[in-house]
């Protein structure tokens, strides 16, 4: 499976989180601690996108191929800062494309969309699902993936005034009654509200008084993680994090 995570808070340098710290994503792409049977390492593919100012839209860089490898990443996460931010490096499954589109965070310059998981019974059990949305939203997806088919019914709830975290626990429930063994943990921020789903996969947050982080692993071993309980939905703020039953 994918490993990703979400950051709202002061800003700081983008590599203090993919690159810096002790278990940084970068780190967990070639070295997790909790794949839960779901491949080894994540080498297809990353991506990072951020909000350059509150209310800009998104900047987002992404690439096939292992994170480890880009000195150009590097070099950018040194330089650049943001307050929000979602990242994510790719396990792909098996039979779908590894090419840069294919690579989380999809964005359609508002939002940030990843998904760690897989989709079960890809893709005639969601047969109904893509059917249910315009046809050129279908032939404009990023490419034939889960995550981008998931991430275009997502983006037509939210665009119909959905709330965010109601438009993610009804897109989970939904997919999982279709395909029974999904493992659907969802990140969604639009640079001042983070939701994200923990669905039979790890995920994590730590919170300050200021900040926020939600990841699929915790980054270092210092206080203040906490796991989310499977089933939940976590929605945060830079002040507020809120976890609850997905069911309520």
């Amino acid at each position: 499976m994918c490993r990703h995570l979400g950051y709202l808070g002061p800003p700081m340098p983008v590599s203090a989180l993919l690159h810096d710290a002790p278990h940084s994503l970068v780190r967990q792409s070639y070295a997790p601690t909790d794949m839960r049977g779901g491949g080894t390492v994540n080498a297809d593919g990353y991506g990072v996108g951020w909000f350059p100012a509150p209310g800009a839209s998104t900047v987002r860089y992404r690439r096939a191929g292992p994170i480890w490898s880009d000195e150009n990443l590097l070099a950018l996460s040194r330089v650049v800062h943001t307050g929000a931010l979602l990242a994510a490096v790719r396990s792909a499954s098996i039979g779908m494309p590894v090419v840069d589109t294919a690579c989380a965070p999809f964005t359609d310059g508002r939002r940030l969309f990843s998904l760690n998981g897989r989709v079960a019974g890809w893709p005639d059990s969601v047969a109904d699902l893509a059917k249910s949305l315009p046809v050129t939203d279908l032939l404009t997806l990023d490419a034939p993936t889960d995550s981008a088919l998931l991430w275009a019914s997502l983006r037509a709830r939210l665009d119909a005034g959905v709330p965010a975290t109601d438009a993610v626990v009804d897109l989970v429930s939904e997919v999982a009654a279709v395909a029974p063994g999904s493992r659907l943990n969802l990140l969604l921020t639009d640079g001042d509200v983070l939701v994200g789903t923990a669905w039979t996969h790890s995920l994590w947050t730590r919170a300050t008084s200021e900040s926020v982080t939600v990841c699929s692993e915790p980054l270092d071993d210092e206080p203040g993680w906490h796991q989310v309980p499977d089933g939940h939905v976590v929605t945060a703020t830079r002040s507020t994090v809120d976890i609850r039953p997905m069911g309520q």
